[in-house]
């Protein structure tokens, strides 16, 4: 299957033929991001993929955080709005609890992100099924333990009615095949985007179900540390929001990671960054796309 496979590398010329969406007149233009996540324990895997929403452009943002991190959360990001969410007695997003609490915002989402800073896949489980019921067709990103939710149980994709893109790191991809990944991610990528009709971004490697691979030809370990995927998804539900395709939303996203990580391995080092380190470099890495807004 690999050999039949043809990956496009991505190159800033392909990204400066796709372009971006403008400015627009106002943050009304550029979408309205919706993030779920944030348990009491890590309210910052939410915080810092909402940043990489609006670092990439998108106009508005709202975060669906645990009821008890809420306000901290407000005050530590000004620039989102805030749902606090019902929590169970262990201190987790109570996921059948949800879609009521987001019903409105899921309403006017231009792309959902649901997953960064959950760390129960029983109530994210629910929570999946919950929100699929109340989406409104706008794109939905799933990461982090909304991905083992759905690889346990692979029919709550089935619920949303829009786009949907996973972004899985290599165990999570793992996890959704079924088995180990095989030596050719890029065939793994491809399986997995046709399995579940989903666009996947996995480690530099973009697939989407209609055949299509990308692969991102930079990149460095220093990407491997806590929160950068959190930053990754956010970046993709930021372009999707915009009016970007999922795909090339998955590949924009996922450029712009990387490259904000070779960026830091040179003035830092090329480990020891962190991830929110990576939202200052976003919207430089676009401007030397030539992608200026």
């Amino acid at each position: 299957m690999s050999s039949e496979i043809e990956v496009v590398t991505v190159t800033p010329e392909l990204l400066r033929e796709w372009g971006l969406p403008g400015g627009g007149e106002s943050k009304y233009s550029r979408g309205q991001v919706l993030v779920v996540g944030g348990d009491a324990r890590s309210p910052g895997a939410a915080m810092l993929a909402g940043t990489a929403a609006l670092r990439v452009g998108a106009g508005r943002l709202t975060l669906a955080v645990a009821a008890s991190v809420a306000p901290h959360v407000a005050v530590a990001l000004p620039e989102c709005g805030i749902v606090a969410l019902d929590e169970t007695e262990a201190g987790h997003v109570d996921g059948a609890a949800v879609a009521s609490a987001v019903a409105r915002d899921l309403e006017g989402a231009d792309a959902v992100l649901i997953g960064p800073g959950l760390d129960d896949i029983d109530e994210a489980a629910a929570l999946l099924g919950a929100v699929a019921a109340g989406a409104a067709g706008g794109s939905t990103i799933l990461d982090a333990y909304a991905l083992g939710a759905l690889s346990r149980e692979p029919a709550l994709g089935d619920g949303f009615t829009g786009p949907l893109i996973l972004t899985p790191n290599k165990d999570e991809a793992a996890l959704l095949l079924g088995r180990a990944l095989g030596d050719d991610l890029a065939s793994d990528a491809l399986e997995l985007a046709r399995a579940f009709d989903a666009v996947i971004a996995c480690h530099g490697v973009i697939a989407d179900p209609e055949g299509g691979v990308w692969r991102i030809g930079t990149g460095a370990s220093g990407l491997g540390t806590s929160g950068s995927g959190d930053v990754l998804s956010g970046a993709v539900a930021g372009f999707c929001a915009r009016g970007v395709e999922p795909a090339r939303a998955a590949v924009w996203a996922s450029y712009a990671h990387t490259v904000a990580g070779d960026r830091l391995a040179v003035r830092v080092g090329p480990l020891g960054y962190l991830a929110g380190e990576l939202l200052g470099e976003l919207p430089q890495v676009l401007v030397e796309v030539g992608m200026h807004g």
